[in-house]
């Protein structure tokens, strides 16, 4: 029986994992801190994959998730904001010659869907839409079955969609990104400038924010930390709206540490997504849910790219 490989690349830390070609839980999984001083990245990887490969049972595709643009086609990473020296990097090149199996490369967010639409929230639906709201807003869209990528692989940054024309400024450079106004960092920017205009709350003024401290302070009833939700939550149900327009899917799942802070953040995004369709027929057979994988939510999506790389 043969084996998959699964690696997630993050700017900080990368693992990798061994599955069998059955399951969902791996049998072994390394972690290692994805730079270190003196030593080159590419070459902790490639150790670090080494490390995990059990050289009794063949293995039969690898799957890679970076946190960076790729060109999936031709397994390149483009440029990732956190690996120096990684600038069209023809990764899946270099894991082929080094291991000489096959190799697919993906971008985590788009591989976080894949991984929901097979393992999670999103199982058995033919068309879903997957939104991370975390630190960033990225996701991936499945149409009939199969993860959206487009010309060049790039397709997906449901982040980047323009809300509030000259609006704050987004981590991409460009202004008003759904991104930069609903965000966790821009749900805290938010909490802090009006903390700074005199607005009461229990929040501390002066001190840098954090969407989990907001969220804490929600719970305990603070109006400021509710109205932020609401506005951060009304902002992404319009542009859900408009994703159902695009796309009508019957799914659309919500991950992220954003998503886990309550009914204050998603009950008015509900809302403004119903109250914003052009049609209640885009809400027929429509699930709106968190996602179910966590942080293994990634890696699972390497998983599963493996597995479509093995099988094709």
């Amino acid at each position: 029986m043969s084996n998959y490989i699964a690696i997630d690349i993050g700017g900080t830390q990368t693992r990798a994992a061994i599955f069998e070609q059955h399951s969902e839980t791996p049998l072994l999984t390394q972690r290692i801190s994805t730079l270190k001083q003196g030593e080159q990245p590419l070459d902790r990887l490639l150790d670090l994959i080494a490390s995990i490969w059990e050289q009794s049972q063949p293995v039969c595709a690898i799957g890679v998730a970076a946190a960076s643009p790729v060109d999936p086609y031709r397994g390149i990473i483009i440029a990732p904001p956190n690996i120096p020296g990684w600038i069209n990097l023809p990764l899946q090149k270099h894991i082929q010659d080094r291991f000489h199996v096959p190799v697919a490369l993906g971008n985590d967010a788009n591989l976080a869907a894949l991984a929901e639409w097979k393992f999670g929230s999103g199982k058995g639906h033919r068309n879903m839409i997957y939104i991370t709201v975390s630190t960033g807003i990225g996701g991936g869209v499945i149409l009939d079955n199969k993860l959206l990528l487009g010309e060049r692989g790039l397709a997906g940054e449901l982040g980047h969609i323009t809300v509030l024309p000259d609006g704050p400024l987004c981590g991409c450079g460009q202004r008003g990104h759904i991104e930069a106004v609903a965000s966790g960092p821009s749900i805290a920017r938010w909490v802090e400038e009006e903390l700074n205009k005199g607005k009461p709350s229990i929040l501390p003024t002066g001190q840098h924010l954090t969407a989990k401290q907001i969220a804490a302070a929600a719970t305990q009833g603070d109006e400021l930390s509710l109205a932020a939700f609401h506005r951060a939550g009304t902002f992404l149900g319009r542009m859900f709206a408009d994703y159902l327009h695009i796309f009508n899917p019957t799914a659309i799942v919500v991950g992220g540490g954003v998503s886990r802070s309550g009914s204050f953040f998603l009950e008015p995004l509900r809302a403004a997504m119903q109250s914003s369709v052009m049609s209640p027929q885009f809400l027929v057979n429509l699930t709106l849910t968190t996602a179910a994988l966590g942080d293994e939510v990634c890696l699972l999506g390497a998983l599963a790219l493996a597995q479509s790389l093995a099988n094709q």
